[in-house]
């Protein structure tokens, strides 16, 4: 799986979880930028990220994370 691939699968996720078909997340997305990301819905997101990609996080890596790109290049690193 490459990077767009991985973005294509978090645009999905994104825009299931927040409930917004007009989401869409590119390597410099943050809380910040998507209105109704609090911390509930970041522990549904990391939840639902966990299932798409069959993969688990601990919470070292969950609260390393500044952005979006960041979650992508994590989430290559599990999947190699």
């Amino acid at each position: 799986m490459n990077k767009e691939e991985v973005f294509s699968k978090l645009n999905e996720v994104f825009k299931d979880v927040f409930d917004d078909e007009t989401i869409s997340v590119n390597d410099n997305t943050t809380a910040d930028d998507i209105e109704m990301w609090d911390s509930f819905e970041h522990i549904n997101l990391i939840s639902a990220i966990e299932r798409k990609f069959d993969i688990k996080f601990n919470m070292k890596e969950i609260v390393g994370l500044h952005n979006v790109g960041e979650m992508a290049n994590l989430i290559l690193s599990k999947l190699a």
